[in-house]
């Protein structure tokens, strides 16, 4: 089926758009729930889809705004009737200190703390729980929670919604063009929801591991794979990326498979390329020219520069050699891959002309480059702050991929491959990481260390011609 009937199908109707937008704005603001659910992700992309319907601003914040009020209400309800019993239910009763947090607040801004709170993430799906707790008056609290709800339903509805009027509007593209692009867009918040649902439910509080635990216990040879598999020196076992490297590695197993079956472009690889052909946007060839360099063997090699001479420096040739494997470790797997399969690419410029398709080299390397640099930095933060390293690696692989097809040098089935080769080998090398105890990276000059990849980038997009 074409991207653009699926999506076509996919697309709520105005009435239910409405309905999910007060549903996830219920959610973001309910006590527990929204301590796991991503509400802001959510309530963008669902107020792009309203303002590419073209449905009224109004309407759109009225919903938002009367999901956010039920939310606060429902906390502070749970509060008040349930105040002895709360304590007891997961995940407080494993994170305490997420209690112990609402309290100073609410403490320290009184009444003001229901406003303020919706606004602070760490405390926000609390504060109205402690409010209920500690016997906030209802009047008080009613006029705190409208209050709050009429600034945040705005505040969080209009970016998203601003984004869905406004993309039609952009010069030079083809109409033909939109579906693909609203598809990519719902298709990458949906994988990367999942993902880090999965990582945080792999973790030793989380869904996934409890019912590992329990179904592998209660056999003898089950028991003897958990340990091997939670034999972790850190204590933080590597479900998560065991199941990265399962799944990835039967991905690209069956879309490989895919490619070969086709012998040549799949339809929707030709459909997407006859698009992109009467793509006219201002200046995007010149920045998918510039985000190819980054991708090539000069512009990886300038920005990793000042992060390997630091760990050096700082005798951690662990971080270094582990990073290094994994970009020699995915550039002999691709080259291998395009041996192996030999597929021509759409176009040929003079300095690829010897080289071919599947999979996609650029998309592999970053997404092995960013996706490490995430892990590393992710094992750093708190549990509940991880994501957001995740999500900084998709905001820049994502445009580093894309500029392929805008420059015509790949179809779109070549990157898939490549973004699954990435995945399979970040997934090995963390494995390998977590292998042993590690100390910190910390602490590490991270501001200076981007200024100086930046500026070694931008020298080797002015000076050195392609790799």
């Amino acid at each position: 089926m074409h991207p653009a009937d699926l999506l076509q199908q996919l697309t709520p109707s105005p009435t239910l758009l409405l309905m999910l937008i007060t549903a996830i704005a219920l959610a973001e603001s309910l006590a527990l729930v929204g301590l796991l659910v991503p509400g802001v992700v959510l309530i963008t992309a669902a107020a792009s889809m309203a303002g590419h319907q073209q449905l009224g601003l109004v309407a759109v914040t009225g919903a938002a705004f009367l999901g956010a009020v039920a939310g606060d209400g429902l906390s502070y309800w749970l509060g008040r009737a349930q105040r002895e019993r709360i304590t007891g239910w997961w995940p407080l009763s494993r994170y305490p200190e997420w209690l112990a947090r609402g309290a100073r607040f609410f403490r320290r801004h009184g009444p003001l703390s229901v406003l303020l709170g919706r606004f602070v993430g760490p405390v926000r799906p609390v504060v109205p729980l402690i409010a209920g707790m500690l016997q906030m008056p209802p009047r008080a609290f009613a006029w705190a929670n409208l209050a709050s709800a009429a600034l945040w339903a705005p505040a969080y509805v209009l970016p998203g919604y601003l984004l869905g009027r406004t993309w039609e509007r952009l010069p030079g593209l083809p109409e033909a063009l939109r579906p693909w692009l609203a598809a990519l867009g719902a298709l990458v918040v949906a994988l990367a929801l999942a993902f880090s649902w999965l990582r945080h439910q792999t973790h030793h509080d989380g869904l996934v591991y409890r019912g590992l635990a329990r179904l592998l216990r209660g056999h003898p040879r089950g028991r003897l794979l958990w340990r091997r598999l939670t034999q972790s020196p850190d204590r933080e076992p590597p479900l998560g990326t065991w199941l990265l490297l399962l799944g990835a590695l039967a991905g690209l197993s069956a879309w490989t498979l895919l490619v070969l079956h086709h012998d040549g472009p799949l339809p929707m690889d030709r459909r997407l390329h006859a698009a992109l052909e009467a793509l006219a946007v201002p200046g995007l060839t010149g920045l998918s020219r510039g985000l190819a360099d980054i991708g090539d063997l000069y512009g990886v090699l300038v920005l990793t520069l000042p992060w390997g001479l630091w760990w050096l420096t700082r005798g951690r040739a662990d971080a270094l050699g582990h990073l290094a494997g994994g970009l020699l470790g995915v550039a002999a797997l691709n080259a291998l891959g395009k041996a192996v399969i030999g597929r021509a690419r759409p176009a040929a410029p003079p300095h690829l002309a010897d080289s071919l398709s599947y999979p996609s080299a650029h998309t592999a390397t970053a997404v092995v480059l960013f996706g490490l640099a995430a892990a590393l930095v992710a094992r750093e933060l708190p549990l509940r702050r991880r994501f957001w390293a995740y999500w900084g690696a998709i905001a820049l692989v994502l445009p580093m991929a894309l500029s392929r097809l805008v420059l015509g040098v790949h179809w779109l089935s070549d990157l898939v491959g490549g973004a699954l080769l990435g995945l399979v080998v970040c997934a090995l090398v963390q494995l390998s990481w977590q292998r042993r105890s590690r100390e910190t990276l910390r602490p590490c000059p991270w501001p200076m260390l981007c200024a100086a990849s930046v500026g070694l980038v931008a020298a080797r997009i002015a000076w050195l011609g392609p790799a």
